[in-house]
């Protein structure tokens, strides 16, 4: 569909399907953490760094667009929770497409805990957002985790890379997922997922070395880019962190350069 793919390109290099993604959903899981105090400096900070797109909820549009700067994609996120319910990883959809649409996005996103309690609300949820994704040619992107009561080990390739084909077969454009820990076993994630596949960030990491190694070697197993909040726009220097992973996903950097762009 033409209207899909004239969006994608938006959010995805159009010569690679590589992308850069901050996602800015936080305020509604956990409140108003570092970061994202504001979010309209935030938005222009890893805009500045190059990112491609940005992802949250209604309040991110709605308060956080800056009428200034470099432009930056739109990815409206459609599902939530907080740190407070009674089961965190029951996601409900409190957006929809045609809302997303009239916002001005360029994508929708999903959350999808594979092997929650709830899986078949999540999993019903997903097939009705794709299903308006494919009328109206939006782009998707599936935050696919698995978490539940069988997972003994979130990053163990075997869960994730079943949590990131489940995405592709629903009709996802783009996969987010963990890192599963080494790129031999991500690769196995990458070449079981017929769509791109871009890394999660998770919590703050200890060391800038630790975030751009996860970085590095998804990139070297198949991956597409990244997915990451934390552990940018709660960085000293949000630019310079987004311009050092936009060396090694599109610039293929090898880490040592990587790090010299922080130090600059």
């Amino acid at each position: 569909m033409t209207g899909k793919k004239i969006r994608l390109e938006r959010i995805l290099d159009r010569e690679t399907s590589k992308t850069i993604i901050v996602p800015m959903d936080h305020g509604v899981t956990v409140g108003p953490i570092a970061g994202l105090i504001d979010l309209g400096k935030a938005v222009d900070s890893v805009a500045n760094g190059g990112a491609n797109a940005v992802l949250g909820h209604v309040g991110l549009p709605l308060h956080g667009h800056r009428h200034h700067g470099k432009d930056v994609g739109l990815i409206l996120h459609l599902s939530a929770s907080t740190e407070l319910a009674p089961d965190a990883n029951n996601k409900v959809l409190v957006n929809n497409v045609e809302r997303a649409i009239k916002m001005g996005a360029d994508a929708v996103s999903i959350h999808i805990n594979i092997g929650a309690e709830n899986e078949s609300d999540m999993l019903r949820d997903f097939g009705l957002i794709s299903n308006q994704c494919m009328e109206w040619g939006m782009p998707l992107l599936a935050m696919m985790y698995a978490r539940g009561p069988k997972i003994t080990k979130q990053t163990d390739v075997k869960f994730v890379k079943l949590a990131a084909r489940v995405g592709a077969e629903l009709g996802a454009d783009i996969i987010k997922c963990v890192y599963t820990g080494s790129p031999e076993s991500f690769e196995e994630v990458t070449s079981g997922c017929p769509v791109p596949v871009i890394i999660a960030g998770g919590e703050k990491m200890e060391t800038d070395e630790d975030v751009l190694e996860m970085v590095y070697y998804s990139i070297k197993a198949g991956g597409k880019g990244v997915s990451i909040g934390r552990n940018i726009f709660q960085h000293k220097n949000p630019e310079k962190m987004v311009k050092a992973m936009h060396a090694i996903v599109f610039g293929k950097a090898e880490m040592k350069e990587a790090l010299e762009i922080l130090k600059k």
